[in-house]
């Protein structure tokens, strides 16, 4: 086994792109081996002061232990853990030799899920707070989106086809809406986090139970003094480890927020491409699109928010797994892979946020590109109007139908030979429509700019919906 020092010197061996270029240091450091093991040796004084509060363990290895519990030594740790082949044991032993007084008494009673569990969760909590404090800062961005953008008409698409015109503060309401769906499902986890507490090496109590035995109080009672100390609640039933179902609900859950994302991001890799080059991300004065063509202008944070996005939707299913496999009291199987599963769903979870909030802010809107996507395609959808008043007016709505139908049909050959749309010309002309209506309302009808329905107030609606439930669960 490497030394720490060999472990983290440069970039010589392999490190995770985790370790520096996806995910923020705030993140990193949650998930760091220092913050772990203070983490175990949080639960170790919880456990030690509990303990001392029944004459188990006497004031002067109480003061000793708490007087250690930050001397963290990894690198005796790993010396240690050469031989016992066991990283909690390795660390009980260092900080025991630490505590000349306390030593003796660490970790009296417990078995090591008893400690790593409970840390584990400490850290999701914390995870997840810095991921709901980034999540909130998106939807406002969001929110504003939404709002300034509220009546800007565009061309609206389904299965990739021109359909009717929508706003661009409606289009990101859409996201908006999922990314208030995704705040209150990380917040439901977030509150519903449980510790193993401590309960054994089979979830009984029994070792804290013999423990105690003569004390006055019970280990159930021991165990709460524990937790209280934590801030830290837990399931009333484990096995040596909390349930893996609940590693599986978080790690859903920034899947779900990694969805949304992805969405958005892929979204805006089709409309900033030149055939729609309505949006675009933000581009850097000195920023290289290509090395081999200068002029290119690629969507790199669109891509890798799908690209990370990707990879978060796929864990999910190991932490299935690592629940559904969990024979019995306990298995070790899930060991090895949530020391990466879950820091990097978070760490990439937190890339996610920060690379969507950079480009949510800085996005470009490119206005001649929509009012010409509009002009182009927009008219084919405002013959709806157009046939429903003319139908008011007196028509054949079969009849005006296969009207619209064949000069449609027509036009479409211009647009596509790149002409100007003739279709409101020539139905303007037509006398199945100019008998009905006069010439100027036809032009007006056909003018898909105001053929939006509710699009604007419905875009507000969601905005003040989103800011609400930030405000409210902030």
């Amino acid at each position: 086994m490497a030394s720490f020092g060999e472990f983290m010197d440069g970039y010589d061996t392999y490190q995770s792109p985790f370790t520096w270029r996806y995910g923020s240091e705030a993140m990193r450091q949650v998930f760091s081996e220092v913050h772990r093991r203070r983490l175990w040796r949080r639960i170790w004084v919880a456990l030690a002061r509990a303990e001392a509060s029944v004459g188990l363990v006497t004031p002067a290895q109480l003061a000793d232990i708490e007087a250690h519990a930050g001397d963290i030594d990894i690198a005796r740790a790993l010396e240690i853990e050469q031989v016992t082949r066991h990283d909690v044991m390795a660390e009980i032993r260092t900080y025991a030799e630490q505590c000349p007084v306390g030593g003796a008494v660490i970790h009296l009673g417990a078995t090591s899920m008893d400690v790593v569990d409970n840390a584990e969760v400490l850290r999701l909590a914390e995870a997840l707070d810095l991921v709901l404090v980034r999540l909130a800062s998106l939807i406002r961005t969001f929110a504003d989106l939404t709002e300034r953008h509220a009546d800007l008409a565009l061309m609206g698409y389904t299965h990739l086809q021109p359909a009717e015109p929508t706003t661009l503060g409606y289009r990101f309401a859409q996201t908006l809406q999922d990314l208030v769906v995704d705040w209150e499902e990380l917040h439901r986890v977030r509150r519903q986090l449980r510790g193993k507490g401590l309960k054994g090496a089979v979830g009984n109590l029994a070792s804290y139970e013999q423990l105690v035995a003569g004390s006055g109080i019970t280990a159930a009672e021991l165990e709460a003094r524990a937790l209280a100390d934590l801030g830290l609640e837990a399931f009333p039933a484990t096995t040596q480890t909390y349930p893996r179902k609940q590693d599986w609900l978080v790690v859903n859950a920034l899947a779900g927020l990694a969805q949304t994302l992805y969405r958005f991001a892929f979204d805006l890799r089709v409309l900033q491409s030149p055939a729609f080059g309505e949006l675009s991300e933000p581009f850097g004065k000195g920023q290289v699109g290509s090395s081999a063509m200068p002029f290119k202008r690629n969507p790199i944070s669109a891509e890798k928010i799908d690209s990370l996005a990707r990879y978060v939707a796929a864990l999910p299913g190991v932490a299935w797994q690592n629940a559904a496999h969990s024979l019995l009291e306990r298995t070790l199987d899930d060991s090895a892979n949530r020391r990466s599963l879950l820091p990097e769903a978070f760490l990439a979870s937190d890339e996610l946020l920060l690379t969507s909030q950079r480009l949510a802010a800085g996005i470009h809107v490119w206005p001649a590109a929509i009012t010409r996507n509009l002009a182009a395609y927009g008219v084919f959808a405002a013959t709806e109007r157009l046939l429903m008043e003319a139908v008011k007016a007196g028509g054949d709505r079969q009849h005006l139908h296969e009207v619209i139908r064949e000069h449609s049909l027509n036009a479409w050959a211009a647009v596509r030979a790149g002409q100007p749309n003739p279709l409101a010309a020539q139905l303007a002309a037509d006398p199945a429509f100019s008998a009905l209506l006069p010439t100027a309302r036809i032009e007006a009808l056909l003018d898909a700019t105001h053929y939006v329905g509710e699009a604007p107030q419905r875009a507000r609606q969601v905005a003040a919906m989103a800011r609400s439930a930030v405000e409210v669960m902030s």
